[in-house]
């Protein structure tokens, strides 16, 4: 696919000049979105009925996967952009559509809230109808692009019917929406996540995605099978530049007085096939969930389950041995080894957290409901 070449001057001219000042200065890194944009890229997932490349989740996996190699920021907004944009191609309108597949608009999730913490499937902001509209009053705890993205797929509880959630689609610039603080935080500096409050946000009929109680379902069926692999593609993307950067420092850094770089310390080779071996599972996995998924195949929720969790969890160790073996030289911004580090933690504590989900395996591997 052309447009998927195009990634990679992409990342070379404009995310990776712009990685170290985007997370230095925790600035989004809106340049890159742009490029994207004009690329073609924010419409992937965009079906070609409306101008979009008809991209596939492996196709997505790919992008986040190699924008993650350079910066996680860009990576976690584009991830939250495809997963907003899965929902608004079968439940919003054909204009929005039309907007998302030109690269004019960024969108992404708005379901966390503190009331429900990891829980995101059970929101406890409240929608209310008003004459021929609503009213969502609440707050999301951490909303990824927030004030930067053109709007939010945004949960609440149902108006009426009954149900977990109901979804909206609600512009960013909604004068009952508010941003109580921004966001500076350990990593993903550039992401540009932060709490969005509503007071009596009014939005039209038309902005409700699917129908009054029907978001769980949404949740789980559309949104969850996509984050699930976008945040593992994320994952192993800062996974597999930890590695490529520890192993070229060990490559190229000489202990003069031995005449020997070093690579030739057993104990640091052993250090970094354990991180190759870990990220190469990872990879072995994200493509047996992508192929479960494809093929409908019986244990595709078991997979998508395990892939975020495994995937987070290895990004955790992987980073973790990245800076064992750069040693004081990791602590270097200009190494971008910290940067990994710090970039990995954000996954396992994205709801679902890596420790909700093992108790999710757990419960599939027993026999027993989810919920």
């Amino acid at each position: 696919m052309k447009n998927l070449e195009a990634l990679e001057s992409i990342v070379l001219s404009v995310v990776d000049p712009a990685a170290d000042t985007v997370d230095r200065e925790g600035l989004f890194p809106r340049a890159a979105v742009d490029a994207m944009g004009e690329a073609g890229l924010l419409g992937l997932l965009s079906a070609p009925e409306v101008g979009g490349l008809g991209g596939s989740l492996a196709d997505a996996s790919w992008v986040v996967s190699r924008l993650a190699q350079v910066c996680g920021s860009t990576a976690m907004v584009v991830t939250m952009h495809y997963c907003a944009t899965a929902v608004i191609e079968k439940h919003g309108s054909d204009h929005l559509r039309h907007e998302i597949a030109s690269g004019r608009h960024l969108s992404t999730l708005a379901f966390s809230e503190s009331g429900s913490r990891s829980h995101f499937w059970a929101p406890v902001s409240e929608a209310v109808a008003d004459g021929d509209g609503f009213l969502l009053t609440g707050c999301k705890a951490m909303v990824t692009s927030a004030v930067e993205a053109n709007s939010y797929v945004w949960s609440s509880r149902p108006v009426a019917a009954q149900g977990a959630s109901t979804i909206w689609l609600v512009a960013s610039d909604n004068p009952g929406l508010t941003q109580p603080k921004p966001f500076d935080g350990l990593g993903l500096r550039g992401n540009a996540s932060a709490p969005i409050a509503a007071d009596h946000a009014r939005v039209s009929s038309s902005a409700r995605l699917g129908e009054d109680g029907e978001g769980f379902a949404i949740m789980m069926e559309t949104v969850l099978p996509v984050f699930s692999v976008l945040n593992a593609s994320c994952s192993l993307g800062l996974m597999e530049s930890a590695v490529s950067r520890a192993s070229a420092h060990v490559g190229h850094t000489r202990l003069e007085h031995l005449g020997s770089s070093l690579a030739e310390l057993p104990t640091l080779r052993a250090y970094l096939a354990r991180a190759r071996l870990r990220a190469d599972m990872v990879k072995a996995l994200l493509g047996d969930t992508l192929d479960a998924m494809d093929q409908g195949r019986h244990d595709t929720t078991l997979r998508v389950l395990e892939i975020k969790a495994a995937a987070a969890e290895a990004a955790l160790e992987v980073t973790d041995i990245a800076m064992r073996v750069c040693g004081g030289a990791a602590f270097r911004k200009d190494v971008a080894i910290e940067r990994l580090f710090r970039d990995a933690r954000a996954a396992s504590v994205m709801a679902p957290t890596s420790d909700v989900l093992l108790d999710f395996i757990g419960k599939a591997v027993c026999g027993l409901p989810l919920f």
